[in-house]
């Protein structure tokens, strides 16, 4: 059975708009990088059903960039969420206005 490529379409868009909103609407800088990280598994799943549909391997390579992205944002995410617990800090993102300044 093939899924047609608005189906997966659609499925990309409402999972990009839940990370954008999740993105936008908390503080805790976790909660921020697992939007983005929704947001961009909807870029995945856009690029793997248009090739999918277009019979085309450009969108699997896309996907593979777009997983390294995404495990690259999450690995600086995590380290500067730990820096910031370390400094004696918080995890909110309002917080981090102290990164320019020597310690």
């Amino acid at each position: 059975m093939i899924v047609p490529l608005s189906h997966v379409l659609a499925a990309a868009a409402l999972l990009f708009a839940v990370g954008g909103v999740m993105a936008a609407a908390r503080r805790s800088i976790l909660l921020i990088l697992i939007g983005v990280e929704f947001m961009l598994a909807a870029a995945g799943l856009a690029f793997a059903g248009a090739g999918l549909a277009w019979n085309n391997l450009d969108g699997q390579a896309a996907v593979i960039i777009v997983m390294g992205l995404a495990s690259a944002e999450a690995g600086l995410g995590l380290a500067l969420l730990v820096h910031g617990r370390r400094g004696g800090g918080t995890d909110r993102a309002d917080s981090y206005d102290r990164l320019g300044e020597e310690s």
